[in-house]
């Protein structure tokens, strides 16, 4: 069982920065891959950007690339997502997810993932 919990939320200007951050319970963590996920009002959850197990692999969505960094930090068992140049449209609740254990590699499905944090939220007013 993975226990995950989100912070590093707030409001920032459009063109600022923040970097969310995802404790996770477990010794276990190294072999959870970890994706980040989103929810803006009214739309459905989307796929953020995802990490594997070493945190050796990294992906995003096309909306972040270039934007955003995924990493994570095993011997803490936390998982981070800087985002600069924020925009308004980048405003939702962020969501951290784990993948089932042994599951070391990130999807961009969020069915692909077992546990989810109770989600933090990012405001960047327009």
């Amino acid at each position: 069982q993975v226990q995950l919990v989100e912070s590093g939320g707030g409001l920032v200007q459009a063109g600022g920065s923040l970097r969310l951050s995802c404790a996770a319970s477990g010794r276990t963590f190294r072999r959870n891959a970890m994706g980040w996920f989103r929810q803006a009002p009214g739309k459905e959850r989307e796929f953020v950007a995802g990490i594997s197990g070493s945190g050796g692999t990294t992906g995003y969505a096309d909306t972040v690339m270039g934007r955003s960094t995924i990493s994570r930090d095993n011997a803490k068992n936390t998982v981070y997502l800087q985002m600069n140049t924020l925009k308004p449209e980048d405003t939702a609740v962020y969501y951290c997810a784990a993948r089932p254990y042994l599951h070391s590699d990130y999807k961009r499905g969020e069915s692909e993932y077992a546990y989810w944090g109770q989600g933090t939220q990012v405001t960047v007013p327009s």
